[in-house]
């Protein structure tokens, strides 16, 4: 999820390690291994010059099972080395420093792989990306009540009772909604599906995921055999079916699917993809389905997108395309959160 979240929730990991001995110290460390994972977005960048390799390098092996306990072994005797002196000698233990940046890195992947984006949570020894698509990457619902409750905390003495009630308060929030997110995509599969089916359309797979900020208005893309179709539907929407679908035609034969780039991109996009053909060029816009705008009448309705390029062997990308949307696309998101079309 957002850095925000992963920061919060990486502090709420150090309070409930050394939170009793160490006080609001906890949280500054358990919000640095929180933030750990993420630093790839720079390390990728040092590593390839690709920016397909650099996209796809993102919750790679810093976001891996195996990264948390290695990780929690470096980060827990260098951070405990530079804890233990002077005053402070023995005030806590190497392995209360190994179990904060266990719980601070491990959580951080699992909550990752809760959002659409995907993560490779059992690298090296497989790619497969993790993705239960029950929440999105930013949704200030289940940040901000936690956020709150943690700040709250911070201002009671670390053995007081009140400071437990708050950080209890802050994890159960929190996780609640995030029982209450997964139910929901339980409920959103059963509608697209039964919407799907309604409509006639002979889909060979389909996926659902919340839109940005929020978890009432979902987007839901069925593949078939030359096309995808996809639709929105809200909570709120009085209608018990979904019958506005849209057609994207997928456009696959543009792109040589078997280049080891194009598999990439593939891969990446969990087979929710499309080309495009730019005018008066040979390049190709990549259009990532999984993330588009609300208003159908945008031509160019992908949030995620790529013009790619051949550059000797292999295919390269240029800057990201994706726009920031208006505030006519954001009154429409609005509207139809609320139910309106």
């Amino acid at each position: 999820m957002d850095s925000i979240t992963q920061i919060v929730l990486g502090a709420a990991c150090g309070e409930a390690v050394l939170g009793k001995k160490i006080g609001n110290k906890a949280l500054m460390f358990g919000a640095i291994g929180g933030t750990i994972p993420d630093l790839d977005v720079f390390t990728s960048r040092w590593i390839y010059s690709n920016e397909i390799d650099i996209m796809a390098a993102h919750r790679g092996f810093s976001h891996s099972i195996l990264f948390s306990v290695l990780g929690a072994f470096a980060f827990g005797y260098l951070f405990f080395w530079l804890y233990n002196r002077g005053k402070r000698i023995n005030s806590t233990q190497r392995k209360n420093w190994i179990l904060l940046f266990f719980w601070a890195l491990f959580t951080h992947i699992i909550l990752d792989s809760f959002t659409p984006y995907g993560t490779q949570l059992f690298l090296p020894f497989s790619e497969y990306r993790v993705a239960f698509n029950n929440i999105s990457v930013a949704d200030p619902t289940y940040t901000v009540p936690f956020l709150l409750c943690m700040i709250v905390m911070m201002f009671f003495k670390r053995n007081t009772n009140r400071r437990k009630l708050w950080f209890k308060l802050a994890v159960g929030i929190s996780s609640a909604y995030m029982l209450f997110t997964i139910g929901n995509k339980f409920h959103m599969n059963t509608k697209f599906k039964k919407s799907l089916k309604a409509e006639g359309i002979d889909f060979m797979r389909f996926s659902t995921q919340p839109t940005i900020l929020n978890n009432i208005l979902w987007y839901g893309i069925a593949e078939t055999e030359r096309d995808y179709y996809i639709a929105f539907y809200s909570l709120l929407d009085k209608a018990s079916t979904i019958t506005n679908w849209q057609t994207i035609e997928k456009n696959h034969h543009l792109a040589d699917l078997e280049h080891s780039d194009i598999k990439t991109l593939k891969w990446f996009s969990s087979g929710y993809y499309n080309f495009q053909e730019i005018e008066n060029s040979s390049d190709l816009q990549y259009n990532d389905l999984r993330y588009l705008m609300v208003d159908k009448s945008n031509e160019n309705q992908f949030v995620f997108s790529f013009t790619i390029y051949e550059k000797g062997d292999r295919y390269d990308a240029k800057p990201f395309m994706g726009k920031p949307p208006s505030d006519d696309d954001f009154k429409t998101f609005i509207n139809r959160v609320r139910g309106v079309k």
